[in-house]
């Protein structure tokens, strides 16, 4: 099975949505087990009491780690104002080098200074051999992939599907309401400027046999141009294949023509993102939603959570014969 977006595995511990996509089709239990390199070693992901003792050359148990990473992190700095301060603060400067520095250069085309500090929004530490990178409940990959199960969700008489055919404001007024997923920018024909965002690039590979045997390798090293090798028959145990395909990851800004996978949201972009917001609360036939039509970076429960509040939210509101709320997030829902 190939993930032609990049890997994908659903994780959630939310049980409606589990069971939602669970009637649309099967999923296998993955434990996503991710491993990063960084100046030539291997070490495991999360940051983990195994990738703290690889790391230091030590065999620190729990208690032992914890006052280790106290005495390291920067205690210096008290009101982290940016990405790279709330790391320094968390673990110290060795570990921030290794796993944040060059890996969050290359995913985000920026200096760690110049991101938020609340993306990293509590201590990256366990201090275990837990080495799951998610902590959901469920955990899983589809049986047959994606495909089959979005094929399943569509698969209603109330729903069109019109492949290959773009859309213009101008055909707004042949529908009663329109539910907008693209960019919230590209609705208002970009007037108050581009929002920003990172798309990333896949360079494909074959070989015999297996190439990196895991199924993600980070690399931490900003030398590295790619962020992560990603290798697919891992992602899928339950087929065998005597070959193998790998993909290289590569993040860059995102140009017009590209697909915008995920939003920066510097300064700047929240600005223009408040700016396009108040617009969208002045649209009267049109709701505002997904990842795109948010500008949000938002994981696939998430997103789906929000499609089953918004479907019901909306349906309500037209039994009631209320107005529709134009533009919808989670703290709204």
């Amino acid at each position: 099975m190939e993930h032609v977006y990049g890997p994908h595995i659903f994780h959630t511990s939310d049980e409606d949505v589990w069971n939602y996509l669970n009637q649309h089709g099967e999923f296998q239990p993955y434990i996503n087990r991710v491993k990063t390199t960084y100046q030539d070693q291997v070490y495991s992901l999360p940051i983990n009491l195994h990738t703290i003792n690889q790391f230091y050359k030590k065999a620190f148990n729990p208690t032992q780690a914890k006052k280790w990473i106290s005495s390291i992190a920067d205690s210096t700095i008290e009101d982290p104002q940016n990405f790279e301060e709330q790391a320094l603060k968390f673990v110290g400067k060795d570990l921030y080098e290794a796993f944040f520095k060059g890996y969050t250069k290359k995913q985000w085309g920026c200096d760690p200074t110049e991101l938020p500090a609340s993306i990293l929004k509590r201590l990256p530490v366990r201090f275990n051999y837990d080495d799951n990178y998610f902590s959901h409940k469920y955990q899983g990959i589809p049986m047959e992939g994606y495909t089959p199960i979005v094929e399943s969700i569509l698969n209603h008489s109330n729903i069109e599907v019109r492949l290959n055919t773009g859309f213009d404001k101008s055909q707004a007024d042949d529908f009663d309401h329109i539910i907008w997923t693209g960019q919230l920018d590209q609705w208002f024909g970009y007037s108050e400027g581009r929002l920003g965002y990172r798309t990333l690039d896949f360079e494909k590979f074959e070989a015999e046999g297996d190439f990196q045997g895991t199924a993600v390798m980070n690399y931490g090293d900003e030398s590295v141009p790619y962020t992560r090798i990603s290798e697919h028959k891992y992602f899928t145990p339950w087929e065998e294949h005597d070959k193998t395909i790998y993909f290289k990851e590569f993040s860059r800004a995102c140009g017009e023509n590209d697909i915008p996978y995920y939003p920066i949201r510097l300064v700047t972009d929240k600005a223009l993102l408040k700016k396009y917001i108040d617009l969208a609360l002045q649209e009267r036939k049109v709701t505002f939603a997904g990842r795109l039509g948010t500008y949000r970076y938002m994981d696939m429960d998430v997103t789906i959570k929000e499609a089953l509040q918004l479907s019901k939210k909306l349906i309500d509101d037209i039994e009631a014969s209320h107005i529709l709320q134009s533009f919808y997030h989670d703290e709204q829902l």
